[in-house]
């Protein structure tokens, strides 16, 4: 049975930065699914119990049998130990997409202590910004490939607690226990690459910014089937 693809993007955005790619993998005959995470900052912490939840419920709608690609977007990476733990299906690759790494053993920070101290400033009552709102206007407009592109995705973003941020996630152990690979878009994401071939996981890299998937679905879609294949 043909995968499906299972597109987690960013909690600190939206499922809109994964939709070109969806249509795209659709279009080739692949099944796709494209769970949201818009409100797992509702509530107090942990958020990561409502991030793998909001994943098994949505794959709730995906044949039992059907062979999983599992791939995360940005600090999405960080969740998928433990997506992947949580199901009982099976997955054939996980890719990671310009993407933080789970730690090799022990829990993760989402956020080193410079991002941290970046943020505080930002707070009101608890919550931050939207994510594009951190960012130079002239950063922020270089993500995108047009205006309507744009509106879409700044719109859709969450305000998230800064407790997101601070908060530690747990790496189970044997999570990657099948093949695992790394898509780089952008110079930051470079020493996270780096990390993941030291690993022994295979690499590929298209250049761009941290949201070329949205500028360049087709060729996004093109790599993730390719490190599917040959993971």
């Amino acid at each position: 049975m043909q995968s499906t693809f299972v597109l987690v993007h960013s909690p600190s955005v939206g499922p809109s930065t994964w939709r070109p790619v969806a249509e795209c993998l659709t279009a080739t005959g692949y099944r796709v699914r494209l769970p949201s995470l818009l409100d797992i900052g509702a509530g107090a912490p942990p958020f990561w119990p409502r991030i793998v939840s909001a994943v098994h419920d949505d794959l709730r709608q995906v044949p039992a049998d059907s062979p999983l690609v599992l791939v995360a977007h940005s600090n999405a990476g960080l969740f998928l130990p433990l997506i992947r733990s949580s199901l009982d299906r099976p997955v054939v690759g996980s890719v990671f997409v310009d993407a933080a790494l789970p730690a090799r053993s022990g829990p993760t920070p989402v956020a080193p202590p410079r991002l941290l101290e970046f943020l505080r400033p930002m707070v009101v009552n608890g919550r931050l910004p939207r994510w594009t709102d951190w960012w130079d206007e002239a950063e922020v407009a270089s993500l995108f490939p047009n205006p309507k592109v744009r509106r879409t995705v700044v719109e859709e973003q969450p305000t998230l607690p800064l407790s997101y941020y601070e908060q530690h996630i747990p790496v189970p152990e044997g999570w990657d226990d099948h093949p695992c690979s790394y898509l780089l878009f952008s110079p930051p994401y470079d020493g996270l690459a780096a990390e993941a071939r030291e690993r022994g996981w295979r690499s590929a890299h298209l250049p761009g910014t941290h949201l070329h998937q949205i500028s360049d679905p087709v060729g996004t879609a093109r790599h993730l089937v390719e490190l599917a294949a040959t993971a």
